[in-house]
């Protein structure tokens, strides 16, 4: 990956931070836990303000994605004092809070007069409540995140290929806006020879040990009409996970997969999908909007020869949701310097230098900035993922929840075992026997 930055927003978006904190407490050390990518490497330069105006020394402890949930919820299980602040996936936040991991910072966002109505609505309540849909605090926005596509700009560009495109389609070619288009457009480029090269239409996520085919598989699911419950809390799940739209959306991602992927693309995530894109073996590819910076700047595929697209509609518009909330780790005993860096992170001169440096902020003050749609090629689309994500289960028991998924998805998906319509139901019989153990039905 390369080295995410970004252009200053103008005049009212400049890097310096004169606001005093005067009122912020000290602690001699604190230490941030997070994954180790770009926007960490931006945050370690963004945090030389915090130490400069504190005096507080700030240390990293940054973990590959493979490794992170494991060593970061491990860490949290076993009463463990290495993390004061800790950037945790949106999926973390019920259970941390319910076995009290995190500190709940409604009393405290009261007293500081941080307002959570400053940041993106669906940020908030993503990487911050719970229970869902109320207003209980246990972390502040940090990194706003979805998935997202890219594409081959010049490769489109091309007049021989827009017009075999017309020919063959009857319509212009372009970054596709819905699911049948992307459908069709990744068939179109699919064994093509394009600069002597045979290239593929798609890189998706397939990945079976973490997370990566339940991220990608819910990028079709999503637009088809995929809903978790029928009704919000209730997880009523019949006819919500396994609805007749939900079916076209597993079988649409299926189709994507076996029509139009690279050989051997039977476990992909982050790393295996930006590979393909690099190497020049994919016209599209997926992945999340924290790696977009990298691309626009890569020497070989970016500038130019890059476009970018928010995930294609269907029967209604919908992104996979990404990103991260920062909380207080409860264990910490620098509980007063962890709480001020939070004061400090809040504050929107912070965050407008946080999206600069290439941290994906989603406070409303960098948001609605009227520069901020130009200053990436990017950015339009981000707002645009931002008001439309949806997010898998944040419940306590979401691990197991998710192992459910990514077995059901790869195994219809990439090891061609069943029906869309038996996956979906079986997922639906997976998930309702985790919530009878849990209580909840």
């Amino acid at each position: 990956m390369k080295t995410m930055c970004r252009p200053l927003l103008g005049a009212t978006m400049a890097l310096g931070l004169s606001t005093a904190l005067p009122s912020l407490a000290q602690a001699d050390e604190l230490t941030l836990c997070w994954a180790a990518w770009d926007p960490a490497n931006a945050l370690v330069e963004l945090s030389k303000d915090f130490t400069a105006q504190t005096g507080t020394q700030m240390k990293f402890e940054f973990v590959p994605w493979p490794n992170f949930a494991d060593r970061i919820l491990n860490e949290l299980n076993s009463g463990g004092k290495l993390c004061d602040l800790l950037i945790g996936d949106s999926q973390w936040i019920g259970g941390s809070a319910e076995n009290g991991y995190y500190v709940k910072l409604n009393d405290f966002f009261d007293k500081e007069g941080i307002k959570m109505s400053d940041f993106a609505e669906a940020a908030v309540n993503a990487y911050s409540t719970w229970p869902k849909g109320t207003p209980n605090y246990w972390a502040l926005p940090a990194m706003g995140d979805a998935n997202a596509w890219f594409y081959r700009k010049d490769w489109f560009s091309k007049p021989e290929i827009q017009a075999e495109f017309k020919a063959a389609t009857g319509r212009d070619l372009a970054a596709p806006t819905t699911w049948d288009e992307l459908l069709e457009t990744a068939k179109f480029f699919n064994g093509k020879e394009i600069d002597g090269k045979k290239v593929y239409g798609a890189a998706i996520f397939t990945e079976r040990a973490s997370e990566g085919i339940t991220m990608g598989a819910t990028q079709a699911l999503y637009p088809y009409g995929f809903k978790y419950e029928n009704t919000p809390g209730k997880y009523d799940m019949d006819g919500a996970v396994n609805s007749e739209g939900a079916i076209k959306g597993l079988e649409a991602y299926k189709e994507l997969y076996k029509c139009c992927t690279p050989p051997g693309y039977t476990d992909a995530y982050m790393g295996e999908t930006l590979d393909a894109f690099k190497s020049g073996q994919a016209a599209m590819a997926m992945n999340w909007f924290a790696f977009f910076p990298g691309l626009a700047k890569d020497e070989n595929v970016g500038g130019d020869k890059i476009g970018f697209f928010v995930n294609p509609k269907e029967a209604t518009a919908a992104s996979t949701l990404g990103g991260q909330g920062i909380s207080v780790v409860a264990n910490t005993d620098n509980m007063d310097g962890a709480l001020a860096y939070i004061k400090w992170f809040a504050q929107p001169d912070v965050q407008k230098k946080w999206w600069q440096l290439g941290g994906y902020a989603v406070h409303n003050d960098v948001l609605n900035d009227p520069s901020f749609k130009d200053s990436q090629p990017f950015a339009a689309d981000f707002l645009v993922a931002m008001n439309q994500v949806q997010d898998f289960w944040q419940e306590p028991a979401y691990a197991i929840l998710l192992q459910s998924a990514q077995k059901r998805f790869h195994d219809y998906v990439v090891a061609d075992q069943g029906t869309a319509k038996e996956a979906l139901d079986g997922l639906v019989k997976d998930w309702t026997e985790i919530f009878e153990d849990e209580g909840k039905l």
